[in-house]
């Protein structure tokens, strides 16, 4: 591979928009593949009966933008019921700029976002747990680091599940793109990982061989455990864990291919 051009996204669509934008501004051509779908779990009722007591929880923490937009797309306008702003509602932690963004878009003033865009790097800017309850609204599946260093801490975390994270439908026409090969195939999560060596199988390829021998791009080094664990090489990580940092990092690597 001489040179990156062509840049196979892997998260869902509607999440990919700003992504693709920022690849294509920097003169990279984006290619959707979606191989994840997220679906808001039908019965929220967990979640309806938290926020009727929300004054018991010291903090709500979001996690992803999917949390963010599952939760208010449920519950337009629950911080005028929270009282938030007068001293006796939860306060908001955000993991990542992306989630702390949307939270704001949404009118959310954020109390704290941790310097690293993972999970682990959240104690430090909580304070003192001990007693203290957590609301966690987070995905059917996910890594459960958070809430076990919440309890570690002294803290009381109440978990929900409010959405669920499902293999996509074949795009045929990022199909045939990979088919005749791309420069680099962008990784999210690990169930972006997992999903696209599924999809790619199923339509009769070997991710692990693909057309082109493709550069696989982690955006961070949870996703990139996942993609070793599958065999992918070679890898690039970004060092800022969002759709930016991986931008970045493929024009690093352009950079450094082109000076070599």
């Amino acid at each position: 591979m001489s040179k990156i051009s062509k840049v196979l996204i892997t998260r869902s669509r509607k999440q990919s928009q700003s992504f693709a934008k920022a690849l294509a501004e920097v003169g990279f051509t984006p290619i959707f593949f979606p191989t994840i779908q997220i679906r808001p779990l039908e019965d929220l009722s967990a979640l309806e009966k938290a926020i009727a007591e929300i004054e018991k929880y010291d903090w709500l923490i979001f996690s992803s933008t999917n949390a963010v937009e599952v939760f208010f797309n449920r519950f337009p306008s629950p911080f005028g019921r929270w009282g938030r702003g007068e001293g006796n509602a939860a306060k908001i932690a955000a993991i990542g700029s992306k989630t702390e963004a949307t939270l704001r878009s949404r009118g959310v003033d954020v109390d704290f976002v941790p310097e690293k865009y993972v999970g682990e790097s959240l104690l430090a800017g909580l304070g003192d747990l001990r007693g203290k309850w957590i609301l966690l609204p987070r995905a059917k599946v996910a890594r459960e680091i958070v809430p076990r260093e919440i309890m570690r801490a002294g803290g009381i975390v109440h978990e929900i599940a409010i959405y669920e994270t499902l293999p996509a439908e074949i795009d045929e026409v990022g199909l045939s793109a990979l088919q005749k090969g791309v420069d680099v195939v962008t990784f999210t999560s690990p169930s972006t990982v997992n999903n696209f060596v599924d999809l790619t199988k199923k339509a009769g390829l070997d991710p692990l061989n693909l057309p082109n021998n493709p550069l696989f791009a982690c955006i961070g080094p949870v996703t990139e455990k996942a993609a070793l664990e599958a065999g992918f090489s070679p890898i690039v990580v970004a060092e800022e864990y969002t759709t930016d940092g991986l931008v970045k990092a493929l024009r690093n690597t352009q950079h450094e291919k082109r000076v070599s």
